[in-house]
């Protein structure tokens, strides 16, 4: 039974969805991802995209207004190999890390915790997509088990893909105080039938207020060709 809504329906249901990751098949065959960022603080707000080589960094829009940048600057996109690595925190270099150890992004990630701010403790979301052979990816959350903070579960899910579909894990399952965390597995959703259609239907989905920076790629299984989009609000 297929019970995908349309990503953006699923980002147009939620004003405040926190960080996100969307990873899937286009219908054209090509493998895609999506990460985007949203915030509430001006510490949080206080950010862009920028492309670094093959990967992705944020950097403070104003550096004069910069509070805490031990949650908020780091690179969420990182290319190994053939393995492309995408995640909301610096456990993105954890990641990269352990492949290039030879382990999996299980192991990095069994190192790893949620981030350790109190009431949220906001899980790290993590994915990885294999692009070398037949394509395939890996989610992640690692959550704190109650209020306190006392203990990690950590989830792991494998896919494989189906044209025009794709998995979406966010951070938040929606605004509050304390911001409650994403329940479950990773959420089905119909992809739009084209690469510029699914990064403008995600960018116009998310909440005007609160959305800060989307990066988008699809990648050609075939060629290796990569196309990227990237939408920053303050610039």
């Amino acid at each position: 039974m297929n019970n995908a809504l349309n990503i953006g329906e699923r980002l147009r249901g939620n004003a405040y969805p926190g960080r996100g990751i969307i990873v899937g098949q286009l219908k054209d065959g090509r493998a895609v991802f999506a990460y985007f960022i949203m915030g509430r603080s001006e510490n949080s707000r206080n950010r862009v995209f920028v492309e670094d080589g093959q990967g992705l960094k944020t950097q403070p829009y104003d550096e004069s207004k910069v509070k805490d940048p031990s949650l908020i600057i780091y690179s969420p996109v990182k290319v190994v190999g053939g393995d492309i690595v995408v995640t909301n925190g610096d456990q993105t270099d954890t990641i990269e890390e352990s492949l290039k150890a030879g382990k999996c992004f299980r192991h990095a990630l069994r190192k790893r915790t949620f981030e350790p701010d109190a009431p949220n403790f906001t899980p790290r979301i993590s994915a990885i997509l294999h692009t070398r052979g037949a394509y395939f990816y890996e989610m992640s959350i690692l959550k704190s088990a109650d209020k306190e903070g006392k203990a990690c579960n950590r989830y792991f899910f494998d896919f494989e893909p189906i044209a025009g579909e794709g998995r979406f894990i966010h951070t938040y399952q929606g605004d509050g105080n304390p911001l409650p965390s994403f329940e479950g597995e990773p959420e089905r959703v119909s992809l739009s039938a084209d690469f510029k259609a699914f990064a403008e239907e995600i960018w116009n989905s998310l909440n005007e207020e609160n959305k800060i920076s989307l990066y988008c790629r699809a990648i050609d299984l075939k060629s290796g060709k990569v196309e990227n989009i990237l939408r920053n609000k303050y610039e």
